[in-house]
């Protein structure tokens, strides 16, 4: 039985069971690339099976999803982002929004990849050959502390102040010393990711700042880089890391789908 055969036999029984069954849109791709017929750990567990809806020089990598389920589990969100980082690793994709589930695939077609058709495509040739890295880095409490506390001689003596001292009567000095500490690390996160910003520009399309994820995180940030180029991005990289060894923790992550750049509009509902 061939794979289309396979989904129009689960979508009638689907249909006999009253179970609603929509098409869930992970991203785009170009139109000659191939899924193998045993792709499978899509959205909605191992027997979500991947398959792609074409239009002209485009395609979408979509799955069957059930409507009777909720949508939106930590699974679900890392199937959908495994699935679309897998693919970058290999062809230029268009991320499409965490969540895009349509009626049926024809309606990928009419509603997305037909009416975006041209500007897919230039999006997908911009992408040829690239793909999004993230560089994190966290600081080592006690190494960063060290520092503030060696830059900031008045932390010591409120430090002194609280020293033995009843929580309510320090209340101010605690204030303080958060204060100072916050400020701190704000500056040193700011010098330090315009740091890193200015070892891997050379060799990235393009960079994105990204938030901090946690109150101890020294850099945050998103580049676009040509993957022949990965060794490059990892050379200029590790001489920051062996200049902050045993003060900042320092990974890079991908090669990931363009999440930070470029990512398709999709639709949602079922």
């Amino acid at each position: 039985m061939s794979t289309s055969e396979a989904t129009e036999r689960r979508k009638r029984d689907a249909q006999k069971s009253g179970t609603r069954v929509g098409t869930y849109v992970y991203g785009i791709v170009p139109a000659d690339v191939e899924v193998s017929a045993d792709a499978g750990g899509g959205v909605g567990g191992p027997s979500a099976k991947v398959t792609v809806v074409r239009h002209g020089d485009i395609a979408a990598l979509v799955s069957e999803l059930r409507l009777d389920r909720p949508l939106g589990t930590p699974d679900d969100l890392m199937a959908h982002e495994g699935l679309l980082d897998a693919t970058a690793a290999e062809v230029p994709v268009l991320p499409v929004r965490f969540g895009a589930v349509v009626t049926n695939p024809e309606a990928v077609v009419e509603e997305l990849l037909a009416p975006h058709h041209d500007e897919f495509h230039a999006a997908l040739d911009e992408l040829e050959g690239r793909a999004q890295y993230v560089v994190k880095g966290r600081y080592v409490e006690r190494a960063v502390l060290t520092e503030i506390m060696e830059e900031h001689p008045q932390l010591a003596d409120l430090r002194e102040q609280i020293k033995d001292q009843p929580e309510e009567a320090t209340r101010d000095a605690r204030i303080r010393i958060g204060e100072i500490v916050d400020q701190a690390v704000n500056a040193k996160r700011e010098a330090d990711t315009q740091a890193v910003l200015d070892a891997v520009t050379p060799v990235s399309t393009l960079t994105s700042l990204r938030d901090p994820s946690h109150e101890l995180d020294a850099v945050h940030l998103a580049v676009l880089v040509e993957t022949a180029r990965e060794g490059e991005l990892e050379q200029a990289l590790g001489q920051i890391e062996e200049r902050w060894s045993g003060r900042v923790e320092l990974r890079l992550l991908g090669p990931l789908a363009a999440y930070d750049f470029i990512v398709a509009q999709g639709s949602g509902g079922g």
